[in-house]
């Protein structure tokens, strides 16, 4: 892949291969650690705030949100994770915290000790995971379209896995674009946004990336959720948890039953719905997000 030089900014979208979709404001820089090479887009200056996305998308999912949070005094970091966007990776496997070391890793050398976190889908997995066994790092969290580790199991919740034996054995041959539409979408996305997002399938260690995650982040993961293991800790960073209200199966009765003892396994914790979204609540309303994450930034995370 051709990137600009490591550690250099560059606003060019076009000198990337292939090109970053368009972004207005963002600086666009390759940041090394051992064995990666991670793409971050930044904007803003501030408090750090890191936002991870989710899959099967890269940092672009916060092409909107980003610079609103900015905006308001924060300096935002979107990384592309180990297997998306335009990350690199000497060592293709993900393994199941294989993203919160790196994260530790890339917040070492932009020297960052302690962050605001906002997260969606798989991101909102490594998020918790960095919450849990780091909080220290951790200023608040966000955490959307994911339930927390410390979660109430209910057989409701198991049509969520209906999508994970088609990327188990077709992820790797076919292109996600069937990930990113209804029912998980309540507005359509364009095909310039689908481009966008789909673009990076180009790169072969991305298209692979699906069975990795796959097998290596949710198989294990599974299991905590299911079982006990966030329920023997306690989450210390104020966490509020966001779902789209037409996101389905975790509609809000479902959501409150599963997060209805909360009080036993978290400090803080709220609990948000956003109108007109379902899963990918930052395409179907990044500006009721924006608003969100702000708010809970500024209500939660104490002087700044």
């Amino acid at each position: 892949m051709d990137t600009p030089h490591a550690g250099g900014p560059a606003a060019d979208t076009t000198i990337w291969s292939p090109p970053l979709p368009a972004a207005p404001g963002f600086a666009h820089t390759i940041v090394e650690t051992p064995g990666l090479r991670t793409h971050v887009a930044t904007v803003g200056e501030g408090p750090p705030v890191l936002l991870l996305h989710g899959f099967p998308e890269h940092w672009w999912q916060w092409r909107d949100i980003a610079p609103a949070i900015a905006a308001q005094g924060y300096r935002v970091i979107c990384p592309d994770l180990r297997g998306a966007g335009w990350t690199e990776a000497d060592d293709p496997r993900i393994g199941h915290e294989t993203r919160m070391h790196d994260l530790i890793a890339l917040m070492e050398v932009l020297g960052i000790d302690r962050a605001h976190v906002i997260t969606h889908d798989l991101g909102a997995v490594t998020g918790m995971h960095l919450a849990y066994a780091h909080p220290a790092r951790v200023r608040t969290l966000v955490q959307m379209s994911v339930p927390p580790g410390f979660m109430r199991f209910t057989p409701r919740m198991l049509p969520a896995f209906r999508v994970y034996p088609r990327m188990l054995w077709g992820g790797h041959r076919q292109s996600l674009r069937w990930t990113l539409g209804p029912p998980w979408a309540v507005h359509p996305m364009s095909e310039a946004t689908l481009d966008s997002y789909l673009r990076v399938e180009q790169r072969p260690e991305v298209a692979r990336a699906t069975r990795k995650v796959v097998l290596g982040m949710i198989g294990p993961e599974l299991p905590r959720l299911m079982g006990t293991h966030y329920k023997r800790m306690r989450l210390q960073p104020p966490t509020l948890l966001a779902f789209g209200q037409e996101d389905r199966p975790f509609t809000e009765p479902v959501v409150r039953g599963m997060c209805r003892d909360h009080d036993r396994y978290a400090e803080r914790f709220e609990l948000a719905f956003i109108p007109d979204a379902a899963h990918f609540v930052t395409d179907d309303a990044p500006d009721a997000v924006a608003a969100l994450a702000v708010d809970w930034l500024r209500r939660a995370g104490g002087a700044d």
